[in-house]
């Protein structure tokens, strides 16, 4: 594939910003990754997630009350890879290698592997982000038009009113179908995959069975057939629809670019950071819950800015990057709360929809 490349003349922008982010963690004392507000908010995460899971399954609640934990599994299992699974890949979850790829094994509990998802997030969609025929969260024909560059279909006339559904689909469509045609086929749209250790094959497979056997085989055992496909789709259609608003509430706005190389080059106009401000948004940064739940990723300018610093340092490293944008006349894209990102990603998909 030939990927493009980034403008690479006049990078002081990034150097500087680098410089600031640096002196600012020295002067603190601080290490970049995470700390015991971090390692405490995991343990809950997984704890209750434990707890809400073995109520459901083995006490069996009345219909109503099981429809609830269905929806607070939902929730959990969205926040752990927020807040979990997220900084582990990245290596800011910790400063110890162990603890990160621990970290980011509770994805593969999840359902998903961290293989498929270190090279489409980390690799593609961090270095290439809104860049159309690269960035595979772009990808989601033919139900959805996420950018002008994309082809529209009669479908997408509406799509500002079913998107909650096709959103909802995300996290089950994930685990049963992608992960195994990204394996298969070796590549994640045109971008071709590493080859696979032995030890990552083992791991894909495995951990797709005690998936299955944690969430399929034990509740079907326990609650029968019937009321565990009720209860999952539940829970999955919830997971799904969580995961996809997170995320495209950072990139797919209004206000946000989709940047095309210069014609007849395969080279951007900007440089990489100034990329990466045109084509992400923050979003209730202010919203202490919010921020909590999500792992700061509604912090998404600091975190593709600055991948491997951990979330809970984004409040203020955004003040530095915000003061650094107003210094050299960047734009610094911002939602005060989240309906307004909301109300901003349904204008997005009703423009493409003509």
């Amino acid at each position: 594939m030939n990927l493009p490349k980034f403008n690479a003349q006049g990078q002081q922008f990034h150097a500087e910003l680098k410089k600031r982010i640096q002196s600012y963690f020295q002067e603190s004392g601080q290490k970049m990754t995470g700390n015991w507000k971090l390692y405490s908010k995991a343990i809950l995460l997984i704890l209750a997630m434990i707890a809400v899971y073995t109520h459901l399954i083995f006490f069996t609640p009345t219909t109503w009350l099981a429809v609830v934990e269905c929806l607070v599994l939902g929730g959990l299992t969205a926040s752990i890879g927020f807040n979990i699974m997220h900084d582990g890949m990245h290596g800011s979850f910790s400063s110890k290698k162990w603890a990160n790829e621990l970290a980011g094994l509770t994805l593969n509990f999840l359902g998903a592997n961290n293989f498929m998802w270190r090279s489409k997030h980390n690799i593609i969609h961090h270095t290439y982000t809104n860049i159309e025929g690269v960035d595979d969260d772009l990808e989601a024909r033919p139900l959805l038009r996420l950018c002008e560059s994309q082809p529209r279909l009669l479908i997408h006339s509406v799509q500002h009113w079913y998107f909650w559904a096709a959103y909802s689909l995300l996290y089950i469509w994930w685990i049963f179908f992608t992960d195994y045609k990204k394996y298969f086929l070796g590549r994640i749209g045109d971008f071709k995959l590493q080859p696979m250790k032995w030890s990552e094959h083992l791991s894909f497979w495995g951990f797709k069975l005690i998936h299955a056997g944690i969430f399929i085989a034990i509740p079907i055992t326990f609650l029968g057939w019937e009321a565990w496909l009720v209860g999952f789709l539940i829970y999955g259609l919830f997971t799904g629809l969580v995961l996809s608003i997170v995320f495209q509430l950072a990139h797919t706005v209004e206000e946000t670019s989709f940047p095309e190389p210069l014609p007849g080059k395969q080279v951007m106009e900007h440089e990489w950071a100034i990329h990466q401000l045109m084509t992400t948004a923050n979003f209730a940064t202010r919203n202490r819950f919010i921020s909590w739940w999500v792992g700061g990723l509604n912090f998404q300018i600091e975190h593709h800015l600055f991948p491997r610093i951990s979330h809970i340092h984004y409040p203020a490293i955004s003040e530095i990057i915000r003061k650094a944008c107003a210094d050299f006349d960047i734009p610094y894209l911002e939602h005060p709360r989240m309906r307004l990102a909301i109300v901003s990603h349904v204008r997005h998909l009703k423009s493409l929809s003509r």
